[in-house]
């Protein structure tokens, strides 16, 4: 087991974001976080990530409690994380974007190799490597996005709403890509508004309410759960 979480509990103040969550991934799965707005999806990325702090529970990676550590110490054990937003540097270029995803000692020694890893799954950012960050397209922005969390060398990867805001067409290159990284042997943990989507890709999947998971199995028996289909994809 790669990760596991056991009884998380994260409080933002009084309000209780995660309630009970134990879930876990082997090495090479992926897995996907599915559930309405506000289910607590982002928080436990957040958590995991160490940028929230559990109030209780335990989280291990590769057997090792990495509970309340902090985000670059996780980040160097192998973690890594393709936040909401994107979050890129706009005034930087490409490149030196994607030289910040390899700052972590981890990664440092392997930059150049990274970064020829990296063109070559995203040619469009080598086109553009010289280009200010924050004058690409939304899709450019979220595959430079995964290439500078890809230049940290993460064993497994986290997405935290990685279609949001692209065109459909981009959404399936997208969805191609992860596809592509979890088939070269990279774990994935992958929060994503597009339920159908995410749970044809996902090996297992997770369903959140409220901060709780109702509901868990493999991506196609959820797809197919009439509950789910009724409160996700509007179908009976």
């Amino acid at each position: 087991m790669i990760l596991q979480i056991d009884s998380l509990e994260l409080y933002y103040g009084d309000a209780q974001a995660l309630d009970d969550i134990s879930l876990g991934a082997e090495e090479g799965e992926l897995i996907a976080i599915v559930g309405a707005n506000g289910a607590g999806k982002s928080s436990l990325i957040r958590t995991i990530a160490g940028i929230e702090t559990p109030r209780a529970g335990r989280i291990a990676f590769r057997g090792r409690d990495i509970t309340g550590l902090p985000s670059y110490r996780i980040c160097n054990l192998g973690i890594g994380q393709v936040a909401e937003g994107r979050q890129i540097f706009p005034s930087l270029t490409v490149e030196e974007n994607l030289q910040m995803g390899a700052l972590l000692p981890r990664a440092r020694g392997a930059m150049a190799d990274t970064m020829r890893e990296v063109f070559a799954m995203f040619p469009r950012l080598e086109e553009r490597r010289g280009q200010a960050a924050g004058t690409m397209s939304g899709g450019e922005q979220q595959m430079l996005a995964i290439g500078r969390c890809l230049m940290g060398k993460p064993e497994l990867i986290m997405f935290d709403e990685p279609s949001l805001g692209l065109a459909p067409a981009l959404v399936q290159e997208l969805f191609r890509a992860i596809r592509a990284l979890n088939q070269r042997g990279l774990t994935v943990l992958l929060v994503e508004q597009n339920v159908v989507a995410s749970l044809k890709l996902a090996a297992r999947a997770y369903v959140l309410e409220n901060g709780r998971i109702v509901m868990a199995g493999t991506g196609a028996d959820l797809l197919a759960d009439d509950g789910v289909r009724q409160a996700y994809l509007g179908v009976g």
